[in-house]
């Protein structure tokens, strides 16, 4: 009895079959993580932009004001408070929508500066912050923690004594600083901390530093 051959007959993939599949693979993949990283880049970028157009706004400001910040005319008259400092700096910011980090899920941007209030500020403002030092940080996220608690709204003394952080709801648990000479770092806590101890008026043997910030 003859065997008939059969259609259905399994063909093995080739060498060169298993190749072209996995390099098929590995595009999509790429293609896929690009997708999925660029909202993230673009908030990144967009949050260093708003702090970059608030360090402006502060020269702006200082140049037409005798060469003083906005909190250094005194933190009895209310700037102590952020929404006071950047209402403020309404004129040479333009748009109270540079005062949302796009990273920012709990915040709106507000219609109009005469709206302002801390719901529509991601960043603090430190009302110390000088330009003979160029070094001090002026502007930051304010997705603060201290002893793994968020910061509340107010004036907030920060220390060396307790631990501090960031919250990992916003640029993948680091912060966006923006110094008074103008420039934007990001920092880790490690790095937050190094720019602290720069800032500090004490020994440096000490490391200590004390920081009042206000936070929206």
């Amino acid at each position: 009895m003859k065997a008939i051959p059969s259609n259905n007959q399994q063909r093995a993939l080739t060498l060169i079959e298993v190749m072209v599949a996995a390099f098929s693979l590995c595009i999509m993949a790429i293609v896929l993580l690009s997708a999925l990283s660029v909202p993230r880049v673009r908030t990144a970028i967009g949050c260093v932009n708003h702090l970059k157009q608030m360090g402006l706004a502060v020269r702006v400001w200082e140049g037409n004001n005798g060469d003083k910040y906005p909190a250094s005319l005194a933190t009895t008259n209310g700037m102590g408070v952020a929404e006071n400092i950047f209402m403020t700096l309404s004129n040479e910011l333009g748009n109270p929508r540079v005062l949302v980090c796009p990273a920012d899920r709990h915040r709106v941007p507000a219609s109009s500066f005469r709206t302002l209030t801390a719901k529509n500020i991601s960043y603090f403002y430190n009302p110390e912050a000088r330009e003979q030092n160029p070094q001090d940080i002026m502007v930051g996220d304010d997705n603060l923690t201290v002893r793994g608690v968020r910061v509340k709204s107010g004036l907030l003394t920060l220390t060396n004594v307790v631990p501090f952080g960031w919250t990992a709801d916003r640029h993948r648990g680091c912060g966006n600083l923006g110094l008074a000479d103008g420039s934007v770092q990001s920092a880790t806590v490690s790095g937050l901390a190094a720019f602290l101890r720069n800032y500090t008026n004490e020994l440096p043997s000490t490391n200590g530093f004390t920081l009042r910030l206000a936070i929206p």
